[in-house]
């Protein structure tokens, strides 16, 4: 069923507009003004939005200016009597996808409404699609209308036409992997492939062969040639997450493929030529591991051309009701349910909690809701472990402050507790290896 919004000031329109809708089969909801059509557009999930220009409280052009912002995804169909063809330009250029003069002609509305709903579909077709091939979001569907996201949308619309390699730097969560594909699917390397590696993930004994390759009979176990993840990756992008932890032999040798863009297989003479874009990214800060004398000094610079930085989500709360709606979208399609949106007390929640885990704790939490049965409008009932999660900021008696390890254990046990011990799903969960979990758990007295 699909869902509309009208936003009118007018009882008597927004009475024929539910009743010529719902005939149609649609699901309508009204609100009177757009203040309160906004708070609604964004708290639930729509199909379409018809909204009035003239208002109380915030006219038809700020609402569609603000909804943008905030992450709004439905089509938006803007309706007036006044102002023609200059307020329709003014509509289209904030977003609307069409706008109608009042009165309205009802056959008019039908045709169009079909045709919307059809794109509707399209879109989402489109979308699972790219999903099935790996490729999660563009730059454009990245969510968050927030200043600081939309500064990073901003730098990756400029970076992504040039080849200088991209530092990013963010807490675990944060989304680095996204802005890394979004990069390179704007660019010119866009057909060519994306290659994410964890760098924390790979054993230190065998880094330099998944890096560069190896020939046959290199080293014990080497029954084959191998081409590596860089010459994997010519043409197009490589992902370096974790960059930090690489270990300093290795530094060494990445700065030099940087340098001549070639590489040279383990076993190997023979030096080849690459043509690939490098995108790095950590979760620490390595201006401190360049003085504690843990990253090289050369090799940060040579990737540190362009930096991007993400913002943690307890520094853009604002963004939290779009992304929750985002996720609900997602988990529908995946849980075949129909959940129509969050209440308010459940987004009060929500936009109070630090989140730690950044983005990827608040899809855990949505989508644990989803395994858990809800069914019609995501509750405060439905997150049970958010009021029950200990805060990890000050206490406001004590002023105390936790230390970075103190943090890391809670959040480490935080994350088995809710994987049921799991540990890789809890490594995986915090964006972190699996050796690190059980190194951690072992110091804790936890093994």
């Amino acid at each position: 069923m699909k869902r509309v919004l009208v936003v009118d000031d007018e009882p008597g329109l927004r009475q024929s507009l539910g009743l010529l809708l719902t005939d149609a089969g649609y699901t309508v909801t009204a609100e009177q003004d757009g203040r309160r059509g906004l708070d609604r557009a964004v708290a639930e999930s729509f199909d379409l939005v018809l909204c009035d220009v003239r208002m109380p409280e915030m006219d038809g052009l700020t609402f569609l200016r603000n909804y943008r912002q905030r992450g709004g995804s439905a089509l938006v169909i803007v309706m007036s009597a006044y102002g023609g063809e200059d307020a329709a330009i003014a509509a289209m250029k904030e977003g609307a996808y069409d706008y109608l003069s009042k009165p309205l002609i009802l056959d008019e509305l039908r045709h169009l409404m079909s045709r919307l709903m059809e794109r509707r579909f399209l879109r989402g077709e489109v979308h699972s699609l790219r999903a099935r091939l790996g490729e999660e979001l563009t730059v454009n569907e990245l969510i968050g209308g927030s200043p600081s996201m939309m500064r990073v949308k901003e730098i990756i619309g400029k970076v992504a036409v040039t080849d200088s390699p991209v530092l990013i730097e963010g807490e675990s969560g944060t989304g680095k992997e996204l802005v890394a594909a979004a990069i390179h699917r704007l660019s010119a390397r866009a057909k060519g492939p994306f290659i994410p590696v964890n760098c924390s993930a790979i054993p230190r004994d065998l880094l330099e062969s998944e890096f560069f390759g190896h020939v046959r009979g290199a080293f014990s176990g080497a029954v084959a040639d191998a081409l590596g993840l860089f010459r994997g990756a010519n043409e197009g992008t490589i992902f370096l997450d974790e960059i930090a932890e690489l270990p300093p032999e290795l530094q060494v040798k990445l700065l030099r493929v940087l340098q001549e863009m070639q590489v040279r297989p383990v076993g190997s003479t023979k030096a080849y030529p690459v043509d690939v874009r490098v995108i790095a990214a950590t979760n620490r800060n390595l201006e401190q591991a360049m003085k504690a004398g843990s990253f090289r000094q050369d090799l940060f610079y040579r990737l540190n051309v362009i930096r991007v930085t993400l913002p943690p989500l307890r520094e853009r709360r604002e963004d939290i009701p779009a992304l929750v709606n985002h996720f609900i979208r997602r988990f529908n399609k995946r849980f075949r349910r129909d959940v129509r949106g969050i209440t308010q007390d459940a987004v009060a929640a929500l936009t109070a909690y630090d989140f730690p885990g950044n983005v990827r704790e608040l899809e855990n939490l949505i989508e644990r809701a989803f395994a858990m049965g809800t069914r019609e409008s995501l509750t405060l009932a439905d997150l049970p472990s958010l009021s029950a999660r200990p805060s990890i900021a000050p206490s406001i008696e004590t002023k105390a402050v936790p230390t970075l390890a103190e943090v890391e254990k809670e959040l480490i046990l935080r994350a088995l507790a809710v994987h049921n011990n799991d540990k890789e799903e809890a490594a995986r969960a915090l964006g972190i290896s699996r050796r690190t979990i059980y190194r951690r758990l072992k110091e804790y007295g936890k093994l």
